[in-house]
Protein backbone atom coordinates (compact mmCIF):
# COMPACT_ATOMS: atom_id res chain seq x y z
CA UNK A 1 0.00 0.00 0.00
CA UNK A 2 1.35 3.39 -0.94
CA UNK A 3 1.82 5.69 2.05
CA UNK A 4 0.75 9.32 2.40
CA UNK A 5 -2.45 8.85 0.43
CA UNK A 6 -4.78 11.66 1.50
CA UNK A 7 -8.49 11.43 0.78
CA UNK A 8 -11.01 14.25 0.87
CA UNK A 9 -14.70 13.28 0.92
CA UNK A 10 -17.65 15.55 0.14
CA UNK A 11 -21.13 14.20 0.81
CA UNK A 12 -24.05 15.96 2.47
CA UNK A 13 -25.03 12.69 4.16
CA UNK A 14 -22.96 12.31 7.32
CA UNK A 15 -23.45 8.53 7.36
CA UNK A 16 -21.97 8.17 3.89
CA UNK A 17 -18.93 10.23 4.84
CA UNK A 18 -18.39 8.12 7.95
CA UNK A 19 -18.81 4.87 5.96
CA UNK A 20 -16.28 5.89 3.32
CA UNK A 21 -13.86 7.24 5.95
CA UNK A 22 -13.95 4.02 7.96
CA UNK A 23 -13.22 1.92 4.88
CA UNK A 24 -10.43 4.22 3.71
CA UNK A 25 -8.77 4.47 7.10
CA UNK A 26 -8.92 0.70 7.40
CA UNK A 27 -6.84 0.54 4.21
CA UNK A 28 -4.26 3.00 5.56
CA UNK A 29 -5.47 6.25 4.02
CA UNK A 30 -5.50 9.59 5.78
CA UNK A 31 -9.10 10.81 5.49
CA UNK A 32 -11.12 14.02 5.87
CA UNK A 33 -14.90 14.05 5.37
CA UNK A 34 -16.95 17.21 4.80
CA UNK A 35 -20.65 17.90 4.22
CA UNK A 36 -20.59 21.26 2.40
CA UNK A 37 -18.72 22.79 -0.51
CA UNK A 38 -17.19 25.66 1.43
CA UNK A 39 -15.53 23.37 3.98
CA UNK A 40 -14.48 21.04 1.18
CA UNK A 41 -12.70 23.82 -0.73
CA UNK A 42 -10.91 24.98 2.42
CA UNK A 43 -9.76 21.42 3.16
CA UNK A 44 -8.52 20.82 -0.39
CA UNK A 45 -4.71 21.09 -0.53
CA UNK A 46 -2.01 20.17 -3.07
CA UNK A 47 -1.34 17.10 -0.90
CA UNK A 48 -4.83 15.71 -1.54
CA UNK A 49 -4.40 12.62 -3.70
CA UNK A 50 -7.99 11.39 -3.97
CA UNK A 51 -11.38 13.12 -3.88
CA UNK A 52 -14.69 11.30 -3.43
CA UNK A 53 -17.35 13.76 -4.58
CA UNK A 54 -21.13 13.52 -4.29
CA UNK A 55 -22.85 15.16 -7.27
CA UNK A 56 -26.17 15.83 -5.54
CA UNK A 57 -25.15 18.56 -3.11
CA UNK A 58 -27.29 21.44 -1.80
CA UNK A 59 -26.08 24.90 -2.77
CA UNK A 60 -23.07 24.34 -5.03
CA UNK A 61 -23.68 20.98 -6.66
CA UNK A 62 -21.07 18.50 -7.81
CA UNK A 63 -21.09 19.65 -11.45
CA UNK A 64 -20.31 23.21 -10.37
CA UNK A 65 -17.54 21.90 -8.16
CA UNK A 66 -16.07 19.92 -11.02
CA UNK A 67 -16.00 23.07 -13.12
CA UNK A 68 -14.25 24.91 -10.29
CA UNK A 69 -11.74 22.09 -9.79
CA UNK A 70 -11.02 22.18 -13.51
CA UNK A 71 -10.37 25.93 -13.38
CA UNK A 72 -8.01 25.34 -10.44
CA UNK A 73 -6.26 22.58 -12.43
CA UNK A 74 -6.78 20.14 -9.57
CA UNK A 75 -4.44 17.15 -9.90
CA UNK A 76 -6.09 14.83 -7.37
CA UNK A 77 -7.79 11.70 -8.65
CA UNK A 78 -11.58 11.90 -8.40
CA UNK A 79 -14.30 9.35 -7.71
CA UNK A 80 -17.85 10.51 -8.39
CA UNK A 81 -20.63 9.34 -6.07
CA UNK A 82 -24.35 9.82 -6.59
CA UNK A 83 -27.80 8.33 -6.51
CA UNK A 84 -28.71 10.02 -9.79
CA UNK A 85 -29.33 8.06 -12.98
CA UNK A 86 -26.22 6.13 -13.99
CA UNK A 87 -26.15 7.81 -17.40
CA UNK A 88 -26.04 11.24 -15.73
CA UNK A 89 -23.15 10.01 -13.60
CA UNK A 90 -21.26 8.90 -16.70
CA UNK A 91 -21.96 12.20 -18.43
CA UNK A 92 -20.51 14.00 -15.41
CA UNK A 93 -17.43 11.78 -15.61
CA UNK A 94 -16.98 12.65 -19.29
CA UNK A 95 -17.40 16.35 -18.50
CA UNK A 96 -14.74 16.11 -15.81
CA UNK A 97 -12.31 14.52 -18.24
CA UNK A 98 -12.94 17.30 -20.74
CA UNK A 99 -12.11 19.75 -17.94
CA UNK A 100 -8.74 18.04 -17.52
CA UNK A 101 -9.63 16.23 -14.30
CA UNK A 102 -8.58 12.67 -13.51
CA UNK A 103 -11.66 10.50 -12.98
CA UNK A 104 -10.70 7.09 -11.62
CA UNK A 105 -14.16 5.70 -10.93
CA UNK A 106 -17.76 6.31 -9.98
CA UNK A 107 -19.98 4.83 -7.30
CA UNK A 108 -23.73 4.54 -7.79
CA UNK A 109 -25.53 4.87 -4.46
CA UNK A 110 -26.19 2.70 -2.62
CA UNK A 111 -22.82 1.02 -3.15
CA UNK A 112 -21.27 -1.99 -1.49
CA UNK A 113 -18.14 -2.00 0.64
CA UNK A 114 -16.42 -4.25 -1.91
CA UNK A 115 -17.07 -1.68 -4.68
CA UNK A 116 -15.60 1.09 -2.53
CA UNK A 117 -12.58 -0.98 -1.53
CA UNK A 118 -11.92 -1.87 -5.17
CA UNK A 119 -11.75 1.78 -6.18
CA UNK A 120 -9.61 2.68 -3.16
CA UNK A 121 -7.23 -0.18 -3.98
CA UNK A 122 -6.82 1.06 -7.55
CA UNK A 123 -6.23 4.60 -6.34
CA UNK A 124 -3.37 3.38 -4.15
CA UNK A 125 -1.34 2.37 -7.21
CA UNK A 126 1.90 4.27 -6.81
CA UNK A 127 3.83 7.05 -8.33
CA UNK A 128 2.90 9.41 -11.05
CA UNK A 129 5.26 11.92 -12.51
CA UNK A 130 4.94 15.32 -10.85
CA UNK A 131 3.47 18.18 -12.83
CA UNK A 132 6.33 20.28 -14.15
CA UNK A 133 6.62 23.70 -15.67
CA UNK A 134 7.48 23.93 -19.40
CA UNK A 135 11.07 24.93 -18.68
CA UNK A 136 11.52 21.71 -16.71
CA UNK A 137 10.09 19.60 -19.51
CA UNK A 138 13.47 19.38 -21.23
CA UNK A 139 14.89 17.66 -18.16
CA UNK A 140 11.96 15.26 -18.08
CA UNK A 141 12.34 14.42 -21.76
CA UNK A 142 16.06 13.86 -21.29
CA UNK A 143 15.22 11.57 -18.38
CA UNK A 144 13.13 9.43 -20.72
CA UNK A 145 15.99 9.14 -23.19
CA UNK A 146 18.37 8.26 -20.36
CA UNK A 147 15.88 5.71 -18.98
CA UNK A 148 16.19 3.73 -22.21
CA UNK A 149 19.99 3.85 -22.14
CA UNK A 150 20.07 2.87 -18.45
CA UNK A 151 17.56 0.04 -18.91
CA UNK A 152 15.16 1.44 -16.31
CA UNK A 153 11.99 -0.03 -17.83
CA UNK A 154 10.62 -3.23 -16.30
CA UNK A 155 7.63 -5.46 -16.93
CA UNK A 156 4.88 -6.48 -14.56
CA UNK A 157 2.53 -9.27 -15.59
CA UNK A 158 -1.18 -9.85 -15.02
CA UNK A 159 -2.60 -13.33 -15.68
CA UNK A 160 -5.57 -14.00 -17.96
CA UNK A 161 -7.83 -16.67 -16.49
CA UNK A 162 -9.98 -19.19 -18.35
CA UNK A 163 -13.42 -18.58 -16.82
CA UNK A 164 -14.70 -22.11 -17.48
CA UNK A 165 -11.75 -24.02 -16.00
CA UNK A 166 -9.88 -21.48 -13.88
CA UNK A 167 -6.65 -22.29 -15.70
CA UNK A 168 -4.13 -19.72 -16.90
CA UNK A 169 -4.75 -18.62 -20.49
CA UNK A 170 -1.77 -16.29 -20.62
CA UNK A 171 -0.12 -13.25 -19.11
CA UNK A 172 -0.25 -9.64 -20.23
CA UNK A 173 3.04 -7.74 -20.03
CA UNK A 174 2.64 -4.20 -18.69
CA UNK A 175 5.58 -1.81 -18.83
CA UNK A 176 6.64 0.27 -15.82
CA UNK A 177 9.41 2.83 -15.41
CA UNK A 178 11.54 2.02 -12.38
CA UNK A 179 12.74 5.56 -11.75
CA UNK A 180 15.82 5.70 -9.50
CA UNK A 181 14.33 8.54 -7.42
CA UNK A 182 10.55 8.54 -7.93
CA UNK A 183 10.02 4.81 -7.77
CA UNK A 184 7.60 2.93 -9.99
CA UNK A 185 5.95 5.10 -12.65
CA UNK A 186 2.95 3.86 -14.61
CA UNK A 187 2.68 4.03 -18.43
CA UNK A 188 -0.07 6.67 -18.56
CA UNK A 189 2.60 9.06 -17.33
CA UNK A 190 5.19 8.45 -20.03
CA UNK A 191 3.82 6.57 -23.08
CA UNK A 192 2.31 9.68 -24.68
CA UNK A 193 5.51 11.66 -24.25
CA UNK A 194 7.62 8.84 -25.63
CA UNK A 195 5.38 8.76 -28.69
CA UNK A 196 5.85 12.51 -29.07
CA UNK A 197 9.62 12.22 -28.68
CA UNK A 198 9.88 9.43 -31.23
CA UNK A 199 11.08 6.95 -28.60
CA UNK A 200 8.11 4.59 -28.69
CA UNK A 201 9.72 2.14 -31.11
CA UNK A 202 12.76 1.73 -28.86
CA UNK A 203 10.53 1.17 -25.84
CA UNK A 204 8.40 -1.27 -27.82
CA UNK A 205 11.34 -3.48 -28.69
CA UNK A 206 12.55 -3.35 -25.08
CA UNK A 207 9.13 -4.70 -24.02
CA UNK A 208 9.13 -7.37 -26.73
CA UNK A 209 12.62 -8.62 -25.87
CA UNK A 210 12.05 -8.60 -22.13
CA UNK A 211 8.62 -10.19 -22.34
CA UNK A 212 9.78 -13.01 -24.59
CA UNK A 213 12.85 -13.60 -22.45
CA UNK A 214 10.85 -13.73 -19.19
CA UNK A 215 7.66 -15.59 -20.14
CA UNK A 216 9.36 -18.99 -20.01
CA UNK A 217 9.64 -18.81 -16.23
CA UNK A 218 5.83 -18.80 -15.99
CA UNK A 219 5.54 -22.27 -17.59
CA UNK A 220 3.20 -24.83 -16.09
CA UNK A 221 4.07 -28.36 -15.07
CA UNK A 222 4.49 -29.62 -18.64
CA UNK A 223 7.03 -26.90 -19.38
CA UNK A 224 4.83 -24.92 -21.76
CA UNK A 225 4.94 -21.16 -21.37
CA UNK A 226 1.60 -19.34 -21.23
CA UNK A 227 0.40 -17.06 -24.01
CA UNK A 228 2.23 -13.72 -23.84
CA UNK A 229 0.19 -10.59 -24.59
CA UNK A 230 2.15 -7.49 -25.57
CA UNK A 231 0.70 -4.00 -25.97
CA UNK A 232 1.77 -2.31 -29.19
CA UNK A 233 1.48 1.39 -29.88
CA UNK A 234 -0.25 2.24 -33.15
CA UNK A 235 2.70 4.54 -33.80
CA UNK A 236 4.94 1.46 -33.94
CA UNK A 237 2.85 -0.24 -36.62
CA UNK A 238 4.60 1.46 -39.50
CA UNK A 239 7.71 -0.67 -39.99
CA UNK A 240 7.04 -3.38 -42.57
CA UNK A 241 9.87 -5.41 -41.05
CA UNK A 242 8.07 -5.63 -37.69
CA UNK A 243 6.50 -9.10 -38.26
CA UNK A 244 9.84 -10.64 -39.30
CA UNK A 245 11.76 -9.07 -36.42
CA UNK A 246 9.12 -10.10 -33.87
CA UNK A 247 9.15 -13.70 -35.05
CA UNK A 248 12.95 -13.85 -35.02
CA UNK A 249 13.05 -12.60 -31.42
CA UNK A 250 10.42 -15.15 -30.39
CA UNK A 251 12.42 -17.96 -31.98
CA UNK A 252 15.57 -16.69 -30.26
CA UNK A 253 13.92 -17.33 -26.89
CA UNK A 254 12.25 -20.58 -27.95
CA UNK A 255 8.74 -19.12 -28.00
CA UNK A 256 6.34 -20.10 -30.76
CA UNK A 257 4.93 -17.09 -32.65
CA UNK A 258 1.52 -18.67 -32.11
CA UNK A 259 2.05 -18.16 -28.39
CA UNK A 260 2.28 -14.38 -28.76
CA UNK A 261 -0.65 -11.95 -28.85
CA UNK A 262 -0.25 -8.33 -29.91
CA UNK A 263 -2.82 -6.05 -28.27
CA UNK A 264 -3.84 -2.92 -30.13
CA UNK A 265 -6.09 -0.28 -28.62
CA UNK A 266 -9.25 -0.29 -30.70
CA UNK A 267 -9.95 3.45 -30.34
CA UNK A 268 -6.69 4.32 -32.09
CA UNK A 269 -6.76 1.80 -34.94
CA UNK A 270 -8.83 3.86 -37.32
CA UNK A 271 -6.35 6.76 -37.23
CA UNK A 272 -3.52 4.70 -38.70
CA UNK A 273 -5.46 1.92 -40.39
CA UNK A 274 -4.10 2.36 -43.91
CA UNK A 275 -0.54 2.04 -42.60
CA UNK A 276 -1.16 -0.94 -40.37
CA UNK A 277 -3.25 -3.41 -42.38
CA UNK A 278 -0.16 -4.77 -44.15
CA UNK A 279 1.61 -5.44 -40.85
CA UNK A 280 -1.44 -6.87 -39.09
CA UNK A 281 -2.16 -9.27 -41.92
CA UNK A 282 1.45 -10.47 -42.03
CA UNK A 283 1.53 -10.96 -38.26
CA UNK A 284 -1.46 -13.26 -38.55
CA UNK A 285 0.14 -15.11 -41.47
CA UNK A 286 3.06 -15.80 -39.15
CA UNK A 287 0.61 -17.20 -36.55
CA UNK A 288 0.97 -14.22 -34.16
CA UNK A 289 -2.42 -13.52 -32.57
CA UNK A 290 -4.07 -10.09 -32.52
CA UNK A 291 -6.25 -8.64 -29.78
CA UNK A 292 -8.45 -5.55 -29.98
CA UNK A 293 -7.92 -3.97 -26.58
CA UNK A 294 -10.36 -1.71 -24.67
CA UNK A 295 -13.21 -2.78 -26.95
CA UNK A 296 -16.21 -0.48 -26.83
CA UNK A 297 -14.35 2.79 -26.23
CA UNK A 298 -13.73 3.83 -29.85
CA UNK A 299 -15.80 5.34 -32.61
CA UNK A 300 -15.42 2.86 -35.47
CA UNK A 301 -15.83 -0.49 -33.76
CA UNK A 302 -17.90 -2.24 -36.40
CA UNK A 303 -15.70 -1.21 -39.32
CA UNK A 304 -12.58 -2.31 -37.47
CA UNK A 305 -14.04 -5.67 -36.50
CA UNK A 306 -14.90 -6.19 -40.15
CA UNK A 307 -11.39 -5.68 -41.54
CA UNK A 308 -8.91 -6.36 -38.69
CA UNK A 309 -7.92 -10.06 -38.55
CA UNK A 310 -8.17 -10.13 -34.76
CA UNK A 311 -8.35 -13.38 -32.82
CA UNK A 312 -9.32 -11.82 -29.50
CA UNK A 313 -11.50 -9.04 -28.15
CA UNK A 314 -10.94 -7.49 -24.71
CA UNK A 315 -14.00 -5.78 -23.25
CA UNK A 316 -13.02 -2.50 -21.62
CA UNK A 317 -13.08 -2.45 -17.82
CA UNK A 318 -15.43 0.54 -17.74
CA UNK A 319 -18.27 -1.70 -18.95
CA UNK A 320 -17.34 -4.68 -16.79
CA UNK A 321 -17.20 -2.75 -13.54
CA UNK A 322 -20.74 -1.38 -13.83
CA UNK A 323 -22.49 -4.10 -15.80
CA UNK A 324 -24.56 -5.32 -12.86
CA UNK A 325 -25.83 -1.91 -11.83
CA UNK A 326 -26.17 -0.39 -15.31
CA UNK A 327 -28.49 -1.90 -17.89
CA UNK A 328 -26.58 -0.13 -20.67
CA UNK A 329 -23.25 -1.63 -19.57
CA UNK A 330 -24.79 -5.06 -19.12
CA UNK A 331 -26.13 -4.97 -22.67
CA UNK A 332 -22.75 -3.80 -23.99
CA UNK A 333 -20.99 -6.71 -22.28
CA UNK A 334 -23.54 -9.31 -23.39
CA UNK A 335 -23.58 -8.15 -27.01
CA UNK A 336 -19.80 -7.84 -27.15
CA UNK A 337 -19.46 -11.47 -26.03
CA UNK A 338 -22.03 -12.60 -28.59
CA UNK A 339 -20.48 -10.59 -31.40
CA UNK A 340 -16.94 -11.68 -30.58
CA UNK A 341 -17.94 -15.32 -30.63
CA UNK A 342 -19.88 -14.97 -33.86
CA UNK A 343 -16.75 -13.48 -35.43
CA UNK A 344 -14.64 -16.38 -34.20
CA UNK A 345 -12.81 -14.48 -31.45
CA UNK A 346 -12.01 -15.31 -27.87
CA UNK A 347 -13.52 -12.69 -25.56
CA UNK A 348 -11.66 -11.48 -22.46
CA UNK A 349 -13.21 -9.22 -19.81
CA UNK A 350 -10.84 -6.69 -18.25
CA UNK A 351 -11.10 -5.17 -14.77
CA UNK A 352 -12.86 -8.10 -13.06
CA UNK A 353 -12.85 -7.34 -9.35
CA UNK A 354 -15.66 -9.34 -7.74
CA UNK A 355 -16.89 -12.93 -7.74
CA UNK A 356 -20.31 -11.60 -8.73
CA UNK A 357 -18.84 -10.12 -11.91
CA UNK A 358 -17.02 -13.37 -12.70
CA UNK A 359 -20.19 -15.42 -12.18
CA UNK A 360 -22.11 -13.14 -14.55
CA UNK A 361 -19.40 -13.41 -17.22
CA UNK A 362 -19.37 -17.20 -16.86
CA UNK A 363 -23.15 -17.28 -17.28
CA UNK A 364 -22.85 -15.24 -20.48
CA UNK A 365 -20.14 -17.47 -21.92
CA UNK A 366 -17.20 -15.08 -21.74
CA UNK A 367 -13.95 -16.95 -22.35
CA UNK A 368 -11.46 -15.24 -20.08
CA UNK A 369 -11.01 -12.64 -17.39
CA UNK A 370 -8.27 -10.57 -15.83
CA UNK A 371 -8.38 -8.19 -12.92
CA UNK A 372 -7.85 -7.61 -9.23
CA UNK A 373 -10.17 -10.50 -8.29
CA UNK A 374 -7.21 -12.69 -9.17
CA UNK A 375 -4.21 -10.41 -8.72
CA UNK A 376 -2.81 -7.02 -9.59
CA UNK A 377 0.03 -6.95 -12.16
CA UNK A 378 3.12 -8.44 -10.51
CA UNK A 379 6.88 -8.36 -11.09
CA UNK A 380 8.19 -11.65 -12.55
CA UNK A 381 9.41 -13.20 -9.29
CA UNK A 382 6.15 -12.41 -7.49
CA UNK A 383 4.09 -13.78 -10.38
CA UNK A 384 6.05 -17.05 -10.32
CA UNK A 385 5.15 -17.42 -6.63
CA UNK A 386 1.52 -16.46 -7.27
CA UNK A 387 1.21 -18.93 -10.14
CA UNK A 388 2.58 -21.75 -8.02
CA UNK A 389 0.01 -21.12 -5.30
CA UNK A 390 -2.83 -20.56 -7.76
CA UNK A 391 -2.13 -23.66 -9.82
CA UNK A 392 -1.83 -25.82 -6.72
CA UNK A 393 -5.33 -24.69 -5.77
CA UNK A 394 -6.66 -26.03 -9.09
CA UNK A 395 -5.43 -29.56 -8.34
CA UNK A 396 -8.16 -31.64 -6.78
Amino acid sequence: MTVNQKILILDDEVDVGEFVSAAAQGMGFECTATTDATTFLKALTPDTTLILLDLMMPGMDGIELLRLLGEQKCKASIVLMSGVDKRVLKTAAQLAQVLGLSIVGHLQKPFRLTELEGILARSSEPATLPIVQPEAQITQNEELRNAIERDEFVLHYQPLIDIATGRILGVEALVRWQHPERGLIFPDNFIGRMEGLGLIDELGWIVVNRGLSEVGQFANGDGRAPMLSLNESVYSLHDLKLPDILVSIAEKYGISPGNVTIEITESRLIEELSRTLDILARLRMKQVKLSIDDFGTGYAMMQQLKIIPATEMKIDRSFVQDMQSSEQDRIMVEKSIEMGHELGMNVIAEGVETQEQLDFLRLKGCDGAQGYLFTRPLPPAELVSWLKTYRSGLVH
